[in-house]
């Protein structure tokens, strides 16, 4: 898992190193809220799902900085924003 953090491939999946940095932190604060996780682990860490997300292009930070749940694949960007988890 932390491994993964090691790879380039994550940083430039989401756009850099502070990018990442932020994501991992805004959507660690969702699910230490209670916000359910998108996908399928055997494991209650939040560090771990949250790697698994952005691996499985689940969730991305918008241009303002927010994180945004992926949801139907759209016509023009191949992904459609869903519910912005930064409101709930």
């Amino acid at each position: 898992m932390l491994e993964d953090l090691k790879e380039e491939m994550i940083v430039n999946k989401v756009g850099g190193r502070f990018k990442l940095s932020t994501l991992i932190q805004k959507r660690m604060v969702a699910l230490n809220r209670g916000a359910r996780a998108l996908v399928e682990l055997q494991t209650k860490n939040p560090m771990e799902i949250v790697i698994q997300e952005i691996m499985q292009d689940k969730i991305f930070l918008d241009t303002t900085g927010k994180v945004v749940v992926v949801g139907e694949h759209g016509p023009d960007t191949g992904r459609t924003a869903g519910p912005n988890l930064d409101d709930l």
